[in-house]
């Protein structure tokens, strides 16, 4: 089952003061030159999927300059009628997030009624950065399809808060009392040790998806591993608070526990971050995200929207290959493409069994354009007006 977006819209987002893109249910191109803001557009659609930017976690700062907020809306088409969607910024406010004209209570309800993957050139801080950066995306990933999951994220997350928070007034006030957190440890224990399960058996999942992909991209001998670090896998959480109470007191926060956890990427047994080409280790976050559409369609029952960021610009003829036989093969629901060259991007998609829209951004405010060109492909201008 696919649910795709038939409009888009963004006012005051980023560089846009305004745009507005029909979208078909296959594949969709954006082109222009740099800094005409293609890569935002994706970054809306990301926005009406998990209620957050996928590149900035501040909101406000998606704001554009000089505005006071921001509004996204989508019309997604599902088997039950159309949804409108709605997420609102302002700044000193709160964000809010409507279905069909009802507010959200709570954000976290809506994660999941529009699951989306993005592939693109920044996922090297997948590699490069801290471990932060990836159980962000681990987090990410797997609250698309598990609420309780979700759920259980969002309440260890308050209570370590709390914990914390209490570890730094002893440490002022000179009395360091076990007694005092022992609430919050409960609390840690039960939301992180149910955390941990969910992630192990996601990692389980994930792992055989990679490989097959990373194969049918390379047809190499390498061999991948993606392994998930934690320190529950070798001692309780209980054991974990009670081993770490000392370091925790001294540091004034919690020093362990599955905010810590950590993924592991491997290239022939030596990390990737050291031992693979630059190649190598956008083959192998490419086929990780393949391997994460995979496993979100199947969790979820719905096929992800799938947004590719300026990717075949960056990677080389056989990584594109592979996508480009996955897409011809109906594997993906609706995708989303932008790319700086509309010709490259019209040959690579040339000859697919697939509907096709190209739009094109650049720094005029243009009259929204409906041309069918002589290959039947809909084109439309979006409308688009790039900030200072």
């Amino acid at each position: 089952m696919s649910h795709y977006l038939q409009r888009l819209s963004v006012l005051h987002f980023r560089n846009h003061r305004e745009a507005s893109l029909e979208l078909g249910p296959q594949v969709n191109c954006i082109t222009g030159p740099n800094g005409t803001g293609k890569t935002n557009i994706l970054d809306a659609v990301h926005y009406l999927g998990l209620c957050k930017s996928y590149f900035e976690p501040q909101d406000s700062h998606n704001i554009l300059h000089g505005e006071e907020f921001l509004l996204i809306k989508g019309e997604l088409a599902t088997e039950d009628g159309i949804d409108h969607l709605a997420c609102s910024v302002r700044k000193g406010a709160r964000k809010i997030f409507k279905r069909n004209s009802k507010e959200y209570e709570r954000l976290s309800d809506h994660v999941g009624r529009v699951p989306v993957v993005m592939i693109t050139p920044y996922d090297g801080q997948l590699v490069l950065e801290g471990s932060d950066v990836r159980r962000r995306f681990l987090d990410g990933l797997i609250a698309q399809f598990d609420r309780s999951y979700l759920e259980a994220l969002v309440r260890y997350n308050r209570a370590l808060a709390q914990r914390n928070l209490l570890l730094k007034q002893m440490v002022l006030n000179g009395r360091p009392d076990r007694g005092i957190v022992e609430p919050w440890d409960e609390q840690l224990i039960v939301q992180g040790e149910a955390v941990y399960a969910v992630r192990k058996a996601f990692m389980h999942e994930l792992m055989p998806l990679l490989a097959n992909h990373y194969k049918g991209i390379t047809s190499g001998p390498e061999q991948v591993e993606l392994s998930y670090r934690s320190e529950l896998s070798e001692r309780t959480y209980r054991e974990l608070l009670n081993e770490h109470w000392l370091r925790d007191v001294a540091a004034q926060h919690t020093t362990g526990g599955v905010h810590k956890d950590d993924l592991v990427f491997t290239l022939d047994g030596h990390p990737l971050k050291r031992a693979g080409s630059q190649g190598q280790q956008k083959t192998y976050l490419i086929a990780m995200k393949l391997a994460q559409f995979d496993l979100t369609a199947h969790r979820a029952g719905i096929r992800p929207i799938l947004l590719l960021d300026d990717i075949f610009d960056k990677i080389d003829p056989q990584r594109m290959r592979h996508l480009l036989k996955l897409l011809g093969s109906g594997s993906f629901g609706q995708v989303i493409i932008t790319d700086t060259d509309a010709g490259r991007l019209r040959n690579a998609l040339d000859g697919l069994p697939l509907e096709t829209r190209f739009f094109t951004l650049d720094h005029i405010i243009p009259e929204p354009v409906n041309v069918i060109d002589p290959h039947h492909e809909a084109q439309q201008r979006a409308v688009a007006e790039t900030g200072a």
